[in-house]
């Protein structure tokens, strides 16, 4: 019989593991594709190499995991606000000492190390998220709650924004996926769709038509309001809803042209108009398309990209991954790979349900929620439907940081699920 405090006695989830597995796997392969030239004919274990490279942090990432099945589960409760306040100092350090990277001072190095602490404060602002919804008599329906909670989501996304890295700012937006299953109120992730929404039409259309388009929209909720429901109060409130709207449309024009950066208002036009300038700010997006495209239904063959060998794609192995899969693999092999993710999160969402303490549960869902952002707009930048803003896709993009930072977001959760696991079986 399995001693009782035998860390390796506790089951882990198989199903997880095989797909983690698969995704790591597939992701190497493409790496070394992208890279792969047909003249040199680099071997996919060359250490020179972006592929070679790969597997050394594969290998460090096996012992980190280990590292992790082996502490007891409580370590991650017990340190959870510990982790968080080290990543805030990381993040401070950053700025202080940082090395500028590709426009972003985001980078710490040590000799021929680098490290980017954005990548694992996800996973720090998730366990401290845990751990305060975890504390008895906390509600989402408080505001002094909400607002506790608001400023341990908003702090590591000042420093990351100060350290010129918007699109892992960006990503700490999925945690209200976990707040919404939590008990947050709907208006609240409402009013963030809403925002987004009107910004993308106010980009597109006439600021007029948008005008007319809330005062429609705003006289048919009146209408389709019971009587009794038409107060003075409400009236006004409605009233009040469509000048904040109209307010809000007026000034994108302001917020894109005067508060964003030249290159981040490049990136908004070219979601908008992805035909603006082919050769230049929409010079990215356009090569990507080309490459998914050209894959068709069945894809050229692994090792036979043109557009990726070729160059013609930016960042083929790390933010642009996904147009090797789809040129190499085509439509089906695109398809295999989302169904592998969707797969993922699905599994840990469903273990997520099982948990047995509130911790493990919440944290869960942040590690769902992480990684189906991270997917979406990966996804979503290289096919045109999001601006590219330069995130990698979890367990596929080449660099030591991302691939350490998703292993260790998802095996802290199995190492929760695993004692829930055992509590089952005894």
């Amino acid at each position: 019989m399995a001693r009782r405090n035998d860390p390796f006695a506790q089951p882990i989830d198989w199903l997880t593991l095989l797909l983690y597995l698969g995704c790591v796997t597939i992701g190497w392969l493409n790496v070394y594709a992208a890279v792969y030239s047909p003249e040199d004919q680099t071997s996919l274990f060359d250490m020179s190499t972006n592929a070679g490279k790969q597997l050394m942090w594969i290998g460090t990432t096996v012992i980190l995991i280990i590292c992790i099945l082996v502490v007891n589960h409580t370590f991650f409760d017990t340190f959870a606000f510990v982790f968080y306040g080290v990543m805030i100092a990381m993040l401070l350090l950053v700025l202080v000492a940082g090395a500028n990277i590709n426009g972003s001072r985001s980078w710490i190095k040590f000799g021929g190390f680098q490290l980017q602490p954005a990548e694992f404060a996800k996973m720090a602002t998730a366990l401290a998220l845990a751990k305060y919804l975890d504390i008895p008599g906390v509600s989402l329906n408080k505001q002094k709650d909400l607002l506790y909670i608001g400023a341990i989501i908003v702090l590591p996304c000042i420093l990351i924004l100060a350290s010129n890295e918007t699109g892992s700012t960006l990503v700490f937006a999925s945690f209200v996926i976990m707040l919404y299953r939590e008990g947050l109120p709907g208006w609240i992730p409402a009013i963030g769709i809403a925002a987004v929404a009107l910004l993308i039409l106010a980009l597109i259309f006439s600021k007029l038509y948008i005008f007319i388009g809330i005062v429609v929209l705003i006289g048919i909720v009146i209408l389709l309001m019971p009587r009794y429901n038409r107060t003075i109060n409400n009236l006004l409130s409605m009233g009040i809803v469509a000048i904040v709207m109209m307010v809000y449309v007026a000034g994108v024009d302001f917020f894109v042209n005067d508060v964003l950066q030249k290159h981040q208002r490049n990136r908004i036009k070219v979601l908008v108009d992805p035909t603006i300038d082919p050769l230049g700010v929409g010079w990215n997006v356009t090569q990507a398309k080309i490459a998914i495209g050209s894959g068709r239904l069945y894809g050229k063959g692994f090792l036979e990209g043109t557009q990726t060998k070729l160059d013609f794609v930016p960042e083929q192995s790390t933010d642009f991954i996904f147009c090797t899969i789809g040129e190499e693999h085509g439509f089906l092999g695109s398809f295999v790979i989302i169904a592998l993710f969707v797969g993922l999160l699905t599994r840990i969402v469903i273990l997520a349900e099982k948990q047995r303490t509130k911790f493990a549960r919440v944290y869960g869902y942040c590690v769902a929620g992480i990684i189906f952002f991270h997917l979406m707009i990966n996804i979503g930048m290289t096919i045109g439907l999001m601006p590219v803003i330069g995130i990698p896709l979890p367990f596929f993009s080449y660099g030591g940081s991302s691939l350490w930072s998703f292993s260790i977001l998802l095996f802290i959760f199995l190492k929760l699920d695993s004692r829930r696991s055992s509590l089952m079986r005894r």
